[in-house]
């Protein structure tokens, strides 16, 4: 029984045994085997996807939800650390997943809980069980996860889903590419750890230099909310901006992912075509969210 803080705490094994849990989910996804099951959802930042699959998948597992869906309500707003709300919803749950909006807020909730914890997305630092349903969706699309070439595309300063994605599939020899303007490149800390892999990536300012190249398109929105100065944000925000003609000359198998919600970065035109998958991708989060919890609860 341990917790999911970031991809690195799964083993390549251990990552390739949830997808494949919850393609048996997918296959049927009427489970009831965590009856009298109590998981708590602490949401201390906005979510719609990321709660509702995780509350979905609960009860599909045949557990009960608790929790809340911000934080005004909560002792937070009297000045009661995080630390001290994790201990005590411990006591009443036997897993918590848990959003925040400070980098490293999941792995200090981990450090106190007498419970598993996954890390539902913190600050603009990591988002595991996103990636998890990102690699169920390439899997799915292209049938491998090996020798991929992933552009991603946007917002690689502060998007904390791309962050994980490097994380996680530098084992699947990648060829990775960076599409961003200077303020939005990918930080340091995650390039560093890619030369340490040997991973192979290219950085890019252009969507169109290498949409040709890739089999997955992986778009993101530029993070309008992790911002310290409102005159950058207004600089990039309109960066990137994909369209159904862009999409001429693509490889036939290629797939648009995108983390969402979109505000622009992908018009509605290209919803349309074989390549957007982004829709169906969130579909998939609740059968992998099901397998996350089900392996870290010890039942799969």
């Amino acid at each position: 029984m341990k917790s999911l803080v970031s991809i690195q705490d799964l083993s390549k094994e251990e990552m390739l045994h949830i997808l494949e849990v919850a393609r048996e989910f997918e296959q049927n996804r009427e489970q009831n085997f965590l009856a009298g099951k109590v998981i708590a959802c602490l949401f201390f930042e906005p979510s719609t996807r990321t709660r509702l699959s995780f509350e979905a998948a609960i009860n599909r597992l045949g557990a009960r939800v608790i929790g809340f869906p911000d934080a005004r309500n909560t002792s937070q707003s009297k000045g009661e650390t995080l630390e001290d709300t994790i201990k005590i919803i411990s006591n009443y749950s036997d897993m918590i997943v848990m959003r925040h909006p400070v980098a490293g807020a999941a792995a200090t909730a981990a450090s106190v809980a007498s419970v598993p914890v996954i890390n539902a997305g913190d600050g603009a630092n990591q988002h595991p069980t996103q990636t998890l349903l990102d690699m169920y969706s390439m899997l799915k699309t292209q049938g491998t996860l090996e020798n991929l070439t992933i552009n991603m595309v946007g917002d690689l300063r502060f998007g904390r889903t791309v962050h994980s994605l490097c994380e996680a599939m530098w084992q699947f020899n990648p060829n990775l590419i960076f599409t961003a303007p200077e303020e939005l490149e990918m930080p340091r800390k995650y390039t560093e750890f890619l030369d340490s892999k040997g991973v192979r990536y290219a950085k890019c300012t252009s969507l169109e230099e290498h949409i040709k190249d890739c089999d997955i398109l992986y778009m993101t929105r530029v993070q309008q909310e992790r911002f310290p100065d409102r005159e950058e944000y207004e600089r990039v925000k309109d960066c990137y901006r994909l369209t159904a003609p862009m999409l001429e000359g693509v490889k036939p198998g290629m797939k648009i992912l995108h983390p969402l919600p979109r505000v622009g970065e992908i018009t509605t035109d290209v919803d349309s075509s074989p390549h957007a998958y982004y829709f169906e991708q969130a579909g998939n989060g609740m059968y992998v969210r099901m397998a996350i919890i089900s392996c870290l609860l010890g039942y799969r």
